[in-house]
C-alpha cells in the first residue's frame, strides 16, 4: 500500500507524550498513528452498519440431528459424486 506523507495540527504537549508512548510500545509514531486511525475506522463503520442493519442480534437457532447409519460412507459418497462433476 502506498504512503501518503501529510500535516496535522496538534498541541505540543499531546504530541510529546504521543510520541514517548509511541517509544514505549515500541513502535514509530507514523505506525502507531495509523494504527489508531484504523482502530477507528473499524469502529465507525461497525456503527454504521449496526445502524443499516439494526440493532437486533441474529441467531441461527437449529437442533442436531443423529445420524442414521455409517456417516463416513455418506461423506465418501457425497466426495465421490463431487469428484465426479469436477472431472
Amino acid at each position: 500500500m502506498a504512503r501518503k506523507k501529510t500535516s496535522i495540527y496538534v498541541d505540543e504537549e499531546v504530541w510529546t507524550e504521543f510520541k514517548r508512548y509511541a517509544v514505549d510500545k515500541g513502535m514509530d509514531v507514523s505506525s502507531l498513528l495509523e494504527e489508531i486511525m484504523k482502530e477507528e475506522l473499524l469502529s465507525y463503520l461497525g456503527d454504521v452498519l449496526s445502524k443499516i442493519a439494526g440493532s437486533e442480534d441474529y441467531q441461527i437457532n437449529f437442533e442436531p440431528i443423529e445420524p442414521k447409519g455409517a456417516v463416513s460412507m455418506l461423506i465418501r459418497e457425497m466426495r465421490d459424486e463431487r469428484t465426479g462433476s469436477l472431472s
